[in-house]
């Protein structure tokens, strides 16, 4: 508490804010602790255009893309495949592979649920890293 001693005579009014101040530390460590940590999600690669000098790189011959083609087709690589036997298809392909990584591409007319749904039987089939294609990234063959 504050006091004013002095000649002046009749009230003095003089804001005690020592008081104040006291709040408002509190404010501040209570809302430094409560503030939310900064959401977090699946750590992604997205992939560059290449530099426009270079040549085009070949595509790598032990790559694997399944594509899901329009009518519920499913293709790995140049192979036809059904939904049954994607899974087993691709645990035999990757049983010995040391890098499981694999790409889905998804025909542009096909519902997102059907990319979703080759994605999880990707991972389900032991792929480590699932990666998307777009439409504008391979030339349909």
């Amino acid at each position: 508490m504050g006091m004013s001693v002095g000649e002046r005579k009749g009230v003095v009014s003089e804001p005690n804010i020592v008081p104040l101040i006291d709040v408002l530390l509190v404010l501040i460590i209570i809302f430094m602790v409560i503030t939310p940590k900064v959401p977090t999600g699946l750590p992604t690669l997205v992939s560059q255009p290449p530099p426009r000098q270079s040549k085009p790189e070949p595509p790598d011959p032990h790559g694997i893309v399944v594509q899901v083609m329009q009518g519920g087709k499913v293709m790995i690589n140049q192979e036809q495949s059904d939904w049954n036997a994607l899974g087993a298809r691709l645990s035999d392909i990757f049983k010995e592979r040391a890098d499981k990584v694999a790409f889905v591409k998804g025909a542009q007319e096909v519902p997102f649920a059907q990319v979703a749904r080759a994605v999880d039987v990707m991972r389900s089939a032991g792929i480590d890293h699932v990666g998307l294609i777009t439409s504008g990234a391979m030339s349909e063959e």
